[in-house]
């Protein structure tokens, strides 16, 4: 399988290799990806090889990306693959599907691709004239469709081992432990985040209820900024930072054993609806009907219920505003009560 996309993208793949492993038990089923993703997968034990495009390499210089890239080529083509399933869109990952040499080889038949060269490089191509209307986790179902297969309640699977719940585990204190609700307010695009007042909001709330609150963010500067001034708000409220401390696996873990996660439109609400822990998940202006949680357990607060949001192709996705705003903190208290109760 090939998918050359971002963090959240690898993980609402895991419903096409679990189909395959239903159908086909013996097969083995290795994948292509951003080196960068490797983790959402690295313990996923239906894969038995994750190979890694390294978009570092062209920091080296040419020749360096050259010399890897064509190595690259070559292991797959040592495979000898008998299907070679390409669910992303780019003209590499045709290229490099082709290069496989598979007696079959399945791409999508998007619009944009319909070339010669794209059709040469596959020899079916699933429809997509239904993805505008479907979850990203159906989409790239649909890739089966060629194969004749079909799969009742796809589940999306975040794995981690036992490694990586010790390691997090190591830094709760026993406080902690017993139970705790996670908070994940950031995103790498800040258009989808709330106002850091709002969130505070909610956790001076869930302290009243008796909560512990452990919050998280990625590892970049901004992010940490705007957890120190979520915590600011939060004076007397019992709160862990683990803010860009912990690995995406270790996440996971970390939401595994939650009562409660809340956070925006971001790769860990897809980790907490794929691990099946009750959720609260803000979106602004995504495409819901492609983004919403999958399989979530828990409430989707929607800002455009509370006021006018702009297309979502129409984003300046550099842009400081924060359309989540329109949702008042009270909308997250009471369904955080329910979730709770």
């Amino acid at each position: 399988m090939i998918k050359l996309r971002h963090h959240g993208d690898m993980l609402l793949i895991t419903p096409v290799i679990h189909a395959l492993k239903q159908h086909y038990p013996d097969t083995s089923v290795d994948v292509l990806l951003y080196e960068e993703t490797r983790e959402m997968l690295a313990a996923n034990r239906e894969i038995r090889q994750i190979y890694g495009l390294d978009r570092r390499w062209k920091t080296q210089g040419a020749r360096y990306k050259l010399r890897q890239e064509w190595a690259l080529l070559q292991s797959l083509r040592q495979q000898r693959y008998d299907l070679v399933l390409n669910l992303a869109d780019q003209w590499n990952s045709a290229l490099i599907t082709a290069f496989t040499g598979a007696a079959v080889r399945i791409g999508f038949d998007f619009p944009k691709r319909r070339h010669f060269l794209w059709r040469h490089c596959h020899n079916r191509l699933a429809a997509t004239d239904a993805h505008q209307t479907q979850h990203t986790v159906e989409q790239n179902l649909s890739i089966l469709a060629p194969l004749g297969l079909s799969v009742d309640h796809p589940t999306v699977t975040m794995a981690y081992t036992s490694g990586d719940w010790q390691n997090c585990l190591a830094l709760i204190p026993e406080a902690f432990r017993r139970q705790y609700i996670v908070i994940q307010p950031t995103s790498r695009w800040f258009f989808k985040c709330w106002r850091e007042s709002r969130m505070s909001e909610v956790i001076n709330a869930l302290a009243e209820m008796g909560q512990h609150v452990i919050i998280t963010s990625g590892p970049d500067p901004k992010e940490k900024q705007m957890v120190e001034a979520i915590i600011a708000g939060c004076p007397q409220a019992p709160i862990l930072s683990l803010a860009g401390q912990l690995t995406l696996r270790q996440l996971a873990a970390l939401i595994d054993h939650a009562r409660l996660f809340i956070g925006v439109d971001s790769v860990p609400m897809h980790m907490a609806a794929a691990l099946q822990t009750p959720l609260i998940a803000l979106f602004g202006p995504s495409k819901l009907t492609f983004w919403r949680p999958w399989q979530a357990k828990g409430e989707v607060i929607w800002a455009g219920d509370f006021g006018p949001l702009p297309d979502p192709d129409a984003i300046d996705t550099g842009t400081d505003e924060r359309y989540l705003d329109l949702i008042p903190a009270s909308a997250v208290i009471d369904a955080a009560r329910r979730l709770l109760s």
